[in-house]
């Protein structure tokens, strides 16, 4: 009995430590179709140039991710046994986007068509159901984490122009309720969404409300400055209001930072008086003319997003049409690209967004308008990554490349805002998205060649690659060319004498005309003579050897261009910026050669 009372306590513990150490390790409640355990892999991305922000870029680096997050960026990462590695030898790595405006995953509700009826009588109250407040157009309850449906097929155009993060909410209403943040994969919902409620949104416009109250810009400034003077009311629980929902969840969201639709300068100016007479302060949405009065701008003190739908040329050819076009507008057409680079010299806080864009893949093309206007990539870096990041207090979590948060960045061909750098694949939560993979061994470069020859004689050349079929090696001149590069073994098959320039048309025999049949027939031996030597000239080095002595280590499916005369031959291997390997010269004499990476 003794010895039963002493098993029955350690019975207990170890019941209780199965429990709960299942419990710690218990799975996630939703359903898997797959592998109940999978493995969390590692991904290694090695010899990159890394931007990690605006102000820090490391080279020759690596990238180790792992379960979503950045495990370590750096020189001298130590790269796990399980990692998968990626050579990023010539790349580019930057932060994903973040787009601090959208409606991505949301469906917009749709106005009612509206026939004047001057025997119906107008809508004065809401008609939406529940304990909602009077006015339609206010809707402060609304939540769009409540709403949120991912869309790949939306999510892949911004994901292809390098946006890796969005803060969508509903575009409707005066007051559209709470906002939320969520990235840009392809999965389910509850693992896209970073924060549920991230902002709070306002605009200037009642939206599909059907109440003829508010019916102008006054009415829509006097119903929002009243509600925020009821809401303070509210706070109080008046007992003659009873349960007003959307009051309620104006005072909650009024922690959240405050994003108001203005776009236009003149409402940033009208937003701006309200936010100090109320003790707030507003991310203005700015609309592209604020650069007209840009230091009216800059004494509010707020945060704009500015967007980069700048208007398109107006057509002026036909006098006709030309008369329908101001000069205000004219002006404006030219002015709007400088918008950015406005605000940046008056030191104004800003981000960048795709908002407004009929089209996600004019965004690249308008933010180099924005470049040459005079902003500079440092800050329209920040304006897509950090400033966006700290808008909304996540800078933890997203905006830069830093241990310990999501591993959301994509890698370019070259530094991203120069004209031909191509963004090849997006990661988000460390899954990768292709956008232009094919273009990940385009190994356009500027190479040093240097070939020594069996009796020891040293050549350099300078190899010119423009794509895996096309280069060219210059000594002297730019000679005659053959290559093929398959991302690890190199064929380059190049004549070390310049092909000679053909003769014009003007530097042609001038044979008169009635001694032409005399001249041809008279000059027919002399051309097969002619030929018969350019022919054997020509011949490849391996033809004139003896049959013992051809060259055996190469392909014999010969490369693109057609026979180039006596050639030297190369062929070697990738070694990332190295390139090396044999061949024979123009003799068929065996040589060494190095090609190291330049540019």
């Amino acid at each position: 009995m003794r010895k039963c009372k002493l098993l029955f306590p350690i019975f207990l513990l170890t019941f209780a430590g199965v429990f709960y150490g299942n419990r710690a390790k218990a799975q996630a409640t939703f359903p898997v179709n797959g592998i109940a355990n999978p493995t969390e892999g590692a991904y290694a991305f090695t010899n990159a140039t890394i931007v990690k922000d605006a102000s820090s870029t490391l080279t020759n680096a690596t990238l180790l991710i792992r379960n979503k997050k950045i495990i370590a960026v750096g020189n001298n990462v130590m790269i796990p046994g399980d990692a998968v590695i990626i050579d990023c030898m010539g790349k580019y790595i930057y932060p994903s986007f973040i787009d601090l405006y959208s409606d991505y995953g949301i469906t917009s509700p749709q106005r009612t068509s509206f026939v004047f009826n001057p025997l119906t009588a107008p809508q004065i109250t809401s008609n939406t159901r529940g304990a909602t407040g009077w006015n339609q157009a206010m809707k402060p309850e609304v939540n769009a984490y409540e709403l949120f449906d991912a869309d790949d097929k939306e999510a892949k155009s911004l994901r292809d122009a390098g946006f890796g993060t969005v803060l969508t909410h509903q575009k409707d209403g005066i007051a559209r309720g709470t906002g939320t943040l969520v990235t840009l994969a392809y999965q389910p919902d509850n693992f896209v969404m970073l924060k549920e409620k991230a902002s709070a949104q306002y605009s200037f416009s009642k939206g599909t409300s059907g109440q003829s109250y508010p019916s102008s810009l006054m009415g829509v400034i006097a119903l929002l400055r009243q509600t925020y003077l009821d809401a303070e009311w509210y706070k109080n629980n008046p007992v003659e209001e009873g349960k007003n929902i959307s009051l309620a969840a104006w005072n909650q969201s009024q922690k959240l930072p405050q994003i108001i639709e203005a776009n236009d300068k003149w409402n940033c100016l009208r937003a701006n008086r309200i936010d100090n007479e109320f003790g707030v302060q507003y991310i203005l949405k700015a609309g592209g003319n604020e650069y007209q009065r840009i230091k009216e701008m800059a004494a509010t003190k707020a945060t704009f997003i500015l967007p980069l739908n700048f208007p398109p040329a107006m057509d002026v050819e036909d006098p006709n049409n030309a008369r329908y076009v101001s000069l205000a507008d004219m002006e404006n057409w030219e002015m709007a690209p400088t918008n950015p680079a406005a605000f940046e010299k008056e030191n104004i806080n800003f981000c960048l967004t795709a908002d407004g864009l009929k089209d996600s893949k004019t965004f690249w093309a308008n933010l180099h308008k924005a470049l040459d206007a005079g902003l500079s990539e440092k800050t329209a870096l920040e304006a897509l990554t950090k400033n966006p990041a700290l808008a909304l207090g996540v800078y933890a979590e997203v905006g830069s490349i830093e241990p310990g948060k999501i591993a959301n960045f994509f890698i370019a061909t070259k530094p991203l805002f120069e004209e031909k750098s191509m963004i090849l694949q997006n990661w988000i939560q460390g899954e990768k998205y292709g956008v232009k993979e094919d273009e990940w061994n385009n190994i356009a470069a500027t190479y040093n060649l240097v070939i020594t020859y069996h009796n020891g004689t040293v050549n350099d050349y300078t190899l010119m690659v423009k794509s895996s079929t096309s280069a060219s090696v210059i000594g002297k001149d730019t000679l005659n060319t053959k290559f093929s590069f398959d991302g690890k073994m190199v064929q380059i098959n190049f004549s070390p004498v310049p092909t000679p320039k053909k003769k014009s048309v003007d530097q042609k025999d001038n044979i008169p005309a009635k001694d032409s049949a005399v001249a041809k027939e008279d000059s027919m031996p002399i051309q097969k003579l002619k030929m018969d030597s350019i022919a054997k000239a020509n011949a490849p080095a391996d033809d004139r050897l003896p049959e013992k002595q051809k060259t055996k280590s190469f392909s014999e499916t010969p490369l693109a261009g057609g026979n180039m005369g006596p050639s030297i031959r190369l062929s070697g291997v990738s070694n990332g910026k190295i390139w090396q390997g044999n061949g024979t010269d123009t003799s068929g004499n065996l040589l060494n050669w190095t090609a190291t990476f330049v540019k």
